[in-house]
């Protein structure tokens, strides 16, 4: 069994944080069931359901800090993993930014679990793979893509009394269809936590077209131009900044938001007046679990208000040194945006990129937050408020910072969903001015 119910978790943790002998202890149990399937060349390659279940157990004696993990629960395991954690504390080195564990808090719950996502089939699992390979076939083109459901369970408790349960569901779809020939490629991308969102038909259409549309690109001379970026396409790029957003980093002249002399850009303008970004920890459309990895409880937080930086995130090691307020790390990002879709934003250009997708992105200067990365999966030159034709692949630098200051047009924000990002998003599709592409990609 992997996802057990709260007063299952609860008799857990209480057994474990009884068994400590050390000065302080903090336990988290969790558990999944993810269920899958894969497919490409238009025939699924792999399915399948993965079940875990595991236990993380922290204790300190003094500064002294040891962990441990075990996925057995019987009484004799959880002694064996509690003692391992203490025989390793005991060997660690004084840590000189130990804290102690937190305090009893309270945790108002947030509508993370959906029942009909959590009780998805391997039936509906095959009928997506069907709805996205079967019309690719007609259409002779190739499909391959990747879809998950996802129902766990996290639990936390210490020595001081804490105690929190949250049940979590969600779906992630990706699919990339090609050309017969290699020469075309189209993309689409949906992460929703209500599987009643999601429509595999409705969205293989938009990587269908995409992929019949991109063939037989043309070049054009690298160089800045305005660019329509889809939502996908700047999820990355937003969510690599807000590593920015942290008070050490700037208190010690290590991020964008570093003051020469010393201190921090807290309450400066930064961005366009039109950037307004927040967490909302209780949002209905991304809802995330109500406290972080340290068991702080996670707010509502104005992150940029009209540009303005209203928010630096403080370890509690940091809070407690600069005599600030530790709150819970945001577990989402939603930037407020207009009701314009992104082929409305097409339909007022008069010159310009649509890019779908960025990827392979990497930083280059974190004092700029300059990023570099590619295009991909279907990007096109616009021209009067139409897309005129395919174009190859752009190798980009840019920052997001000065991204956020070219915004010539904002539309509406869209759930989205990044492996490399611990954030759910809702990010809007953009029309920005003066993006940088440095070279050309020969990849579709």
């Amino acid at each position: 069994m992997s996802i057990y119910t709260e007063q299952e978790a609860k008799a857990i943790l209480d057994k474990v944080i009884k068994l400590s002998k050390a000065d302080q202890c903090n336990a988290q149990l969790g558990g999944s069931i993810t269920g899958n399937i894969r497919y490409a060349r238009n025939a699924v390659s792999t399915s399948g359901i993965v079940n875990n279940a595991e236990l993380g157990v922290e204790v300190a004696f003094g500064k002294r800090v040891g962990t441990a993990t075990i996925n057995e629960f019987d009484d004799a395991s959880l002694e064996k993993v509690v003692r391992r954690a203490e025989e390793l504390a005991k060997l660690a080195p004084e840590n000189p930014e130990f804290m102690p564990a937190i305090e009893k808090q309270t945790y108002k719950p947030s509508e993370t679990f959906n029942a009909k996502t959590a009780a998805i089939t391997p039936a509906y699992r095959a009928q997506v793979a069907a709805d996205c390979i079967e019309p690719c076939k007609k259409d002779k083109l190739v499909a391959a893509g990747f879809f998950s459901d996802n129902s766990s369970f996290t639990a936390i408790a210490n020595s001081k009394g804490n105690f929190g349960y949250q049940k979590s569901s969600a779906v992630d779809f990706t699919c990339t269809v090609r050309t017969d020939d290699g020469r075309g490629s189209g993309w689409v991308a949906r992460n929703v936590g209500d599987v009643d969102q999601f429509n595999a038909k409705s969205e293989i259409q938009i990587a269908i077209e995409k992929a019949k549309g991109s063939a037989d690109a043309k070049a054009l001379e690298p160089g800045k131009y305005t660019v329509i970026m889809e939502p996908a396409a700047t999820a990355g790029l937003i969510s690599f900044m807000m590593f920015s957003f942290d008070a050490r980093q700037a208190d010690e002249g290590r991020s964008f938001l570093s003051k020469k002399g010393g201190g921090n850009k807290l309450g400066e303008k930064m961005f366009d007046e039109r950037v307004t970004i927040y967490s909302d920890p209780w949002d209905k459309d991304a809802s995330v679990a109500p406290w972080d990895n340290d068991g702080l409880p996670r707010e509502k937080t104005p992150i940029i208000t009209k540009g303005k930086v209203d928010y630096l995130q403080y370890s509690r090691y940091w809070a407690k040194l600069k005599e600030k307020r530790a709150v819970g790390q945001p577990g989402n990002l939603i930037m407020v945006g207009g009701d314009k879709s992104t082929m409305d934003l097409v339909k007022d250009t008069k010159k310009g990129i649509l890019v779908t997708r960025t990827w392979y992105i990497r930083m280059v200067d974190p004092q700029t937050v300059l990023l570099t990365g590619l295009t991909r999966d279907g990007t096109f030159y616009v021209e009067n408020g139409e897309i005129k034709y395919p174009i190859k692949n752009f190798r980009f630098n840019e920052s997001p910072i000065i991204m956020l200051n070219n915004i010539e047009d904002i539309g509406k924000p869209v759930r989205v969903g990044d492996d490399e990002s611990p954030f759910t998003m809702m990010i809007p599709p953009m029309k920005l001015r003066d993006f940088t592409f440095t070279s050309l990609s020969d990849a579709v």
